[in-house]
């Protein structure tokens, strides 16, 4: 992973998303991050209360939340997923047919196993 993707040195909004945040969280932020930069190269886009993950300017997914042991990630899909065991929930965007989005919650770095990475294969090749 660039070890830039969480370097808070020029970028405010990263810094105050990332405040106050566990080792924990951080780790396993780091940790879902360099899944990511191995299936492609990816962007941060922090916002004041998320940190969008993309390729150009199209995002693939958002970390919405750092609980103190854990990382919430969604993943904006055409269609629904129904048929896995790595989402917690599954909700259409209001006013949108075509947008479906995926909530993964991570608490150990083996959470991002073989299906999650298939979904995170999945939302690079929808760009």
């Amino acid at each position: 992973m660039s070890s830039s993707l969480l370097d808070t040195t020029h970028d405010p909004l990263l810094t105050a998303f990332l405040a106050g945040k566990s080792e924990q969280a951080l780790s396993l932020l780091r940790h879902f991050l360099q899944q990511y930069q191995q299936l492609g190269e990816v962007y941060l886009y922090p916002a004041k209360s998320m940190i969008g993950i993309g390729i150009g300017d199209r995002r693939v997914a958002w970390v919405n939340q750092l609980g103190k042991a854990f990382i919430n990630v969604v993943f904006p899909f055409e269609t629904p997923h129904p048929d896995n065991l790595c989402f917690t929930k599954i909700a259409q965007v209001p006013g949108d047919a075509h947008q479906f989005n995926h909530h993964f919650r991570m608490m150990l770095p083996e959470d991002v196993n073989d299906e999650v990475l298939q979904f995170m294969r999945l939302s690079l090749q929808s760009v």
